[in-house]
């Protein structure tokens, strides 16, 4: 059981991080621990639907997993979150979209660990580093690129909804690429690393877009300006 629990704490750290990534209108904790546990919520959801299914190992890593699990972090923002009144800037999807992400990818990491703790147990200590700095952050990274299109969507004036239906493409094809490359033991170390750098350069900058875009910048700036001088 304390396996479990240990699946938690790379997630909750990770989930941090983004927060204190929010700097001009940080969402409300209690809103973003909502979202997090939204997110387990999404895992239980996918393992149900996943349930009557017997596929193929390759089919179900690189096909059904990442359509259905983002599609579950989706909706779980888009219905309890996106119409809130504290989603006021297009950082706010990135937010929402990680906390999701990795409520998610906390439990999954927990009965990844307990399960592997059963069957390997010489092999627990890396699988519990890889997990921590690569698989975990990587639901958030995948996420965050449907949350950054949705945030654009909500405050476009055009409404163009292709925006988000290109982010929710792109985080399911990163995350097909990040499973394939996981099954491929000869390159999955030096493939992961280069596909993860990838992402966070690419997170990156749709953080600074974001924020760049954000009504509350102007005051932002302006305050820092006054306490500087």
């Amino acid at each position: 059981m304390h396996y479990i629990l240990l699946g938690f704490a790379p997630g909750l750290y990770w989930l941090w991080y983004f927060y204190q990534r929010d700097k001009l209108e940080p969402e409300p904790k209690k809103l973003v621990f909502i979202a997090y546990f939204l997110g387990i919520l999404a895992a239980g959801l996918v393992i149900f639907i996943h349930m009557p299914f017997k596929l193929n190992y390759f089919i179900s890593a690189v096909v059904t997993a990442p359509i259905l699990e983002e599609l579950a972090k989706f909706l779980m923002v888009w219905a309890y979150l996106y119409r809130n009144k504290n989603f006021s800037e297009p950082m706010d999807g990135i937010v929402y979209a990680a906390a999701v992400a990795l409520g998610f990818a906390s439990i999954e990491n927990g009965l990844y660990l307990f399960r592997i703790n059963q069957q390997a147990k010489f092999l627990l200590s890396n699988v519990i580093l890889i997990r921590a700095f690569l698989s975990v952050p990587a639901h958030a990274l995948f996420s965050g690129i449907w949350g950054y299109a949705l945030g654009r969507y909500k405050f476009d004036k055009k409404k163009n909804r292709f925006i988000v239906l290109y982010g929710l493409l792109l985080a399911m094809l990163l995350h097909a690429a990040f499973n394939y490359v996981c099954l491929i033991p000869v390159y999955s170390s030096f493939g992961l690393l280069i596909l993860t750098a990838a992402m966070w350069m690419l997170m990156n900058k749709k953080i600074l877009k974001a924020e760049k875009d954000s009504p509350y910048k102007k005051k932002f700036l302006f305050f820092n300006w006054k306490k500087k001088s």
